[in-house]
């Protein structure tokens, strides 16, 4: 019989590792365009729409990715909860970095301001109406996602750091190459 996969795969690291950049990348993109005016200002907010668009792009791939190629297997001393902590987790990941984005777009859209991928690709407005009142709705939405999204990334943090330095397994080895594997 072989082997379980005990860490996961170049890609999925690299897809791991990436959002997690762009995500860390967009929370000091908002809070350079909250400290800024003018121009700049919008500059900041327009490099924030590009990273998202991205962040769905490359999220809407590790999906694929991950469905073609599943997760591997808890630890089996994981308690039955924590297992479903982990899973919720990941579960509720994937609807922040598929729907943030998504809702951004529509509040885009809703207000009809073009976006430019980078400024090199025009990307398309959703059918979206309501005008600066539904953008404003749905832009509070997404700054209420982004709260919701931090405190997910700090519970997700300090899971890895508790098996880490807590339960001495080998769950942070899976995602971070350069930590030894512990017999």
């Amino acid at each position: 019989m072989a082997e379980p996969r005990n860490r996961y795969s170049t890609v999925s690291l690299i897809l791991h590792w990436l959002i997690a950049a762009l995500v860390a990348t967009q929370i000091g993109l908002i809070a350079a365009h909250e400290a800024t005016d003018g121009p700049i200002s919008r500059e900041f907010v327009q490099i924030h729409k590009s990273v998202g668009l991205s962040i769905l792009v490359l999220t809407l791939g590790r999906l694929g990715w991950r469905i073609a190629n599943p997760a591997i297997p808890l630890p089996a001393a994981m308690r039955a909860w924590e297992k479903g902590l982990a899973r919720a987790t990941h579960v509720l990941f994937y609807a922040f970095m598929i729907g943030m984005p998504l809702v951004g777009w529509a509040a885009s859209s809703a207000a009809g301001r073009e976006i430019q991928w980078f400024g090199l690709v025009p990307w398309p407005l959703l059918p979206i109406g309501g005008g600066r009142e539904m953008a404003g709705q749905l832009m509070d939405m997404h700054e209420l996602a982004a709260k919701a999204l931090y405190v997910l990334i700090v519970l997700h943090v300090v899971g890895a750091l508790k098996h880490h330095f807590v339960d001495r397994d080998n769950v942070l080895h899976r995602m971070i190459p350069w930590i030894p594997r512990r017999p």
